[in-house]
């Protein structure tokens, strides 16, 4: 079983910032990189009870990104909600 290598998008630390222009295409990209981390991170939930070190700390990255993500789409969210 092979996945793909999991590449940080954003910084889990600080304010977020979108990197993308206003509007909905930076939302709905988001959004769709939620997920797709939400659906990698999944598929390290049974090594990682079988005891896969290797899996347990994918999940921990994965918890992390999906964090930072998280924080994005409600970043983008309340911005919109403002106008």
């Amino acid at each position: 079983m092979t996945s793909a290598p999991f590449r940080p998008l954003f910084n889990d630390f600080g304010p977020p910032s979108m990197g993308y222009p206003p509007g909905a295409q930076g939302s709905q990209s988001t959004y769709t990189d939620l997920l797709s981390v939400i659906e990698e991170m999944g598929k390290e939930i049974r090594p990682t009870y079988a005891g896969s070190k290797s899996a347990m700390e994918r999940l921990k990255r994965g918890i992390i990104h999906a964090r930072a993500l998280v924080r994005e789409c409600l970043a983008e969210t309340e911005r919109n909600a403002r106008t």
